[in-house]
């Protein structure tokens, strides 16, 4: 148990959560990107509940629990939680006519900084769905043994547990100065160790979690097989991110030594990568790997587009400069997409839907 409890700490530690509130900063009122991308996976986990779920195997079972990892605030994450829900009851008023469906549980997750008093008064008032909040890092246990029939992640496991500790070292070679994110290849082979490792964590902890027959379903923001990470478009929108607090350096408003030691703990797997982890880990079938459709951001101009990326980088800024250059720092960037024209309508990105299956267990 002490074990459990310090692993748990150490994850927890290395989050960061979205904007709460329901302001017009929040992650709630600049998270309609993310709310498409759910919209875009109803249809896969239609089918994959469809598919691959198995009431027989739950005759007995009185509580269905999902669980929806990196649930952020503001109601997508409800969406979420209804698409799988109405899935499965379908499914047993298909195939299992005769077997009383199950009440549900659902279990809201994200770091313990995650704002769930704003999200808990926003749930749906006529929920079919016994809510509970679960904070902590998906890196870690989080839900007893066996106890999770379905678990749902939505554009969380691109964010690293930590920023990996050699692009902050100044005497390796993947010392990452003046830049935030990864586009050398020193810097990007150290991020993909670091994903590696965390998902490795993720899945194993999901293994010890999940019910044999249990489905897990992951959407990922992720580049295709061989693709450089450089010729992303969110990556390029990081560099220009990136020199917006060069240009606030050079004025003296920040240490250049702080953007230095500050980069973005987000990457964009592959499929090739996510499937050799999940191998390596052993517990899983991947029932499913297949990109979403297309979703582009609707065209709201350089301000919303501005305001998406501040939503969920605000909390890191404030962290490791302080607050006190966030108006400047996010305008700054306003202007510096308009005159790059990389407006909202650039940001197209592939989207992985991920389904797998726990398998029956070995030991």
């Amino acid at each position: 148990m002490e074990t459990l409890n310090a692993e748990r700490e150490v994850a927890t530690l290395n989050g960061h959560t979205m904007t709460g509130g329901d302001g017009l900063g929040s992650y709630s009122r600049n998270s309609y990107y993310q709310r498409s991308i759910i919209d875009a996976a109803k249809l896969h986990i239609q089918r994959a509940v469809a598919e691959n779920l198995q009431p027989e195997n739950f005759t007995t079972l009185e509580t269905f629990s999902i669980a929806d990892l990196g649930c952020s605030v503001g109601p997508n994450t409800f969406f979420a939680v209804q698409n799988i829900l109405d899935a499965v009851k379908l499914k047993y008023k298909t195939h299992e006519p005769n077997t009383k469906i199950p009440e549900f549980q659902v279990l809201f997750n994200d770091h313990s900084m995650n704002d769930f008093n704003t999200l808990f008064k926003c749930l749906p008032p006529n929920r079919e769905y016994y809510a509970s909040a679960v904070p902590g890092s998906f890196y870690s246990r989080l839900f007893l043994r066996a106890s999770v029939h379905f678990v749902h992640s939505s554009y969380s496991l691109h964010w690293l547990s930590q920023v990996p500790k050699e692009v902050i070292n100044k005497n390796s070679p993947a010392w990452n100065k003046g830049k935030i994110h990864h586009t050398r290849e020193e810097v990007t082979k150290e991020y993909s160790m670091q994903h590696a490792v965390d998902m490795a964590s993720f899945l194993s902890a999901r293994a010890d979690e999940v019910v044999p027959g249990g489905l897990v379903a992951i959407v990922i923001p992720a580049r295709p097989n061989g693709i450089p990470h450089a010729q992303l478009p969110l990556n390029k929108k990081f560099d220009l991110f990136g020199s917006c607090l060069l240009e606030l350096s050079n004025k003296g408003l920040i240490n250049e030594e702080k953007v230095d030691l500050f980069n973005l703990p987000i990457y964009c797997t592959s499929p090739q990568e996510l499937e050799a982890v999940i191998q390596q880990n052993g517990c899983f079938s991947i029932e499913s790997m297949e990109s979403l459709p297309i979703v582009t951001a609707p065209s709201t101009g350089f301000q919303d587009a501005s305001m998406r990326l501040r939503a969920v980088t605000e909390e890191l800024i404030r962290e490791h400069f302080g607050p006190e250059i966030l108006d400047e720092l996010f305008n700054l960037f306003t202007n510096k997409l308009a005159e790059a024209h990389q407006d909202s309508a650039s940001e197209t990105i592939v989207n992985l839907f991920l389904l797998l299956k726990r398998k029956t267990y070995t030991n």
